[in-house]
């Protein structure tokens, strides 16, 4: 994967993550958030007919210690690149769309893990803080 040439220029979606740290109620850096795109890893186990299909995203569970299983999700290659080095392929998704449609059981989302402005949300977390018209 080819880094952008000014890593340090922070994204607004991952303005926005740092914003939450600060004051986890700050609706507009939610609202920022919702209507970012995020790279989602495409499993290595899903073909190409699926990594492509435009009305489906495989999502990648991974499990937290203690069993929790949790989706992961960037808002840049670099920050991608950071936990996932191995991974070769992923969709550009609209955070709010994804959101909108996540599966009603416990699985978590975490945008960013590894960075210095990681965000993990429990299903019902991503549903009502991100899901967005």
């Amino acid at each position: 994967m080819d880094t952008p040439a000014n890593d340090n220029a922070a994204t607004p979606a991952q303005q926005a993550l740092d914003a939450l740290a600060r004051d986890t109620e700050d609706t507009a850096a939610l609202d920022t958030l919702a209507h970012s795109d995020v790279l989602v890893p495409v499993p290595d186990d899903v073909g190409e007919e699926d990594a492509t299909d435009p009305s489906a995203v495989a999502l990648p569970v991974l499990e937290q210690p203690g069993g929790t299983p949790v989706v992961p999700v960037f808002t840049s290659e670099p920050a991608m690149a950071d936990l996932l080095p191995y991974i070769s392929r992923y969709r550009l998704v609209p955070l709010g769309a994804l959101a909108a449609q996540w599966p009603a059981d416990d699985l978590s989302l975490t945008i960013d893990a590894g960075s210095s402005h990681p965000l993990t949300l429990t299903s019902e977390g991503v549903r009502t803080l991100l899901a967005r018209p």
